[in-house]
């Protein structure tokens, strides 16, 4: 899978999944009461919502993160500090549409700028901390060029709508079309037909029917995958910006722009999968609900689950990580920056430093760790036999796998399932045969020799 080539619709930055929500916990084995859940590039944070929603009252759960890039890292924390606003901050409609506009829309109005540049403002203050500031947020493990950098991230944000002769603002619809006729080449003057065939002959034929035809070719043409209501959606997201290096007459040129998914959309995360069945009715064979009212049904669900779980501020406790390499450090965690948050009971996410996977088996504190791995399709090369050090003896690994990467045939999609059940047999994992398979997600569970 060459998905790292500009040219493909995938991109090289993964800003959202290529597969719906799963509640880590209930996948494979039964577990315990409390549990260590690993997340190797999942790019958005819906694994980590679907999961936490599925908790029972006295489980609890530790999410560690681990991601190839910063921007990355900033947008599932700008998502994630979205999802912490309490009810009594901002109503759960805005809320949601909120979270929606900034998760999946190239440009966003005015009204989600306006919070998008308050979190940002927050987060930067943050991170730049010597404390972790939110018990469900914390940053502490990043190094701290890896925090000076999200600081920039953030600031950038901030600084976004200004420009100057020197260094003006990128103009979101400009790179959103020069991924588009990047992608189609000479099919772009007929991209229409090439947008409603991805839908009709892939989309609709993989089982997302209610991805609508006109949602999906606004989204394809403009990049706005959800207008819950009338208002003007102009002004660059830029939390779906970033840098790519190009190679220009033997220089290295970096060129701030959209690098992300063009073709597979923002829909596979929360709009296309739910248990309220109503939701999935059909009317004259045509879904009556959209992947748009699915999505935002699935999200406030989440939110009301988090919501419920909802405890009271960490006042004091230390936090410590001996073998952190950037230093030993003993962290307080006061909530001064992010007070108004929720603090859901049980519930910690955790940032590891970009390079640190392949530095876990080398800590004796992740010794048979993670009883929940989960690897995305972009990072299956980092699977390895080293997993059965970080892995508890009862460990699950999840991996997505290629079912929604639209640039792939079924021949190609296939073989990488395949690549998948041998990469993950050499690292002693085997498929898990007593739950039911699909073609979203392979599970395996230890081989036991």
């Amino acid at each position: 899978m060459s998905a790292g080539r500009a040219s493909e619709g995938a991109g090289c930055i993964t800003w959202w999944g290529f597969s719906p929500a799963r509640d880590l916990l209930h996948i494979g084995k039964s577990l315990g009461w409390e549990m260590n859940v690993l997340l190797v590039g999942s790019g958005d944070p819906r694994h980590i919502l679907k999961t936490i929603a599925g908790l029972q009252d006295k489980q609890s759960v530790h999410i560690w993160v681990i991601e190839n890039n910063m921007e990355v890292v900033a947008r599932q924390l700008l998502l994630l500090y979205l999802a912490l606003i309490p009810q009594d901050s901002m109503g759960i409609n805005e809320k949601t549409e909120v979270f929606l506009e900034v998760f999946g829309n190239a440009e966003i109005r005015s009204q989600a700028e306006e919070v998008l540049q308050r979190v940002a403002s927050q987060l930067s203050l943050s991170v730049t901390e010597t404390m972790a500031t939110h018990a469900c947020l914390n940053t502490t493990l990043l190094k701290f060029k890896e925090r000076d950098e999200l600081d920039m991230i953030f600031k950038s944000w901030i600084q976004t709508r200004s420009s100057s002769p020197e260094r003006p603002a990128p103009i979101m619809s400009k790179a959103w079309d020069y991924r588009v006729r990047q992608h189609l080449g000479t099919r772009y003057d007929s991209k229409k037909g090439c947008f409603d065939w991805d839908l009709t002959m892939k989309l609709h034929e993989k089982g997302c029917g209610v991805i609508n035809r006109q949602q999906y070719m606004r989204w394809r043409e403009q990049g706005l995958a959800f207008e819950m209501r009338e208002g003007v959606y102009q002004i660059t997201n830029p939390s779906l910006l970033s840098s790519r290096v190009f190679s220009q007459k033997g220089d290295k040129v970096s060129i701030r722009g959209y690098w992300g998914d063009i073709v597979s959309s923002p829909y596979l995360s929360f709009g296309i999968e739910t248990d309220d069945k109503s939701l999935l009715k059909t009317q004259n064979g045509q879904p009556i609900k959209t992947a748009q009212d699915i999505s935002f049904a699935n999200l406030q669900g989440l939110f009301q689950s988090l919501s419920s779980r909802r405890g009271c501020p960490t006042t004091s406790q230390t936090y410590t990580d001996a073998e952190d390499d950037t230093s030993i450090r003993t962290v307080s965690i006061k909530g001064e920056m992010l007070k108004d948050l929720m603090y859901p009971n049980g519930i910690s996410v955790t940032f590891l430093p970009l390079d640190s996977f392949h530095k876990l088996p080398e800590k004796q504190k992740y010794s048979q760790f993670f009883n929940t791995i989960y690897f995305s399709a972009s990072f299956v090369h980092q699977l390895g036999p080293m997993m059965r050090q970080i892995a508890a003896p009862d460990a699950v690994l999840v991996v997505e796998l290629a079912k929604y990467i639209l640039d792939l045939n079924k021949e190609q999609e296939a073989g990488f399932a395949k690549k998948v059940e041998d990469i993950a047999l050499e690292a002693g994992f085997e498929p898990w045969h007593e739950g039911t398979s699909n073609d979203v997600h392979a599970v395996f569970v230890q081989h036991i020799k």
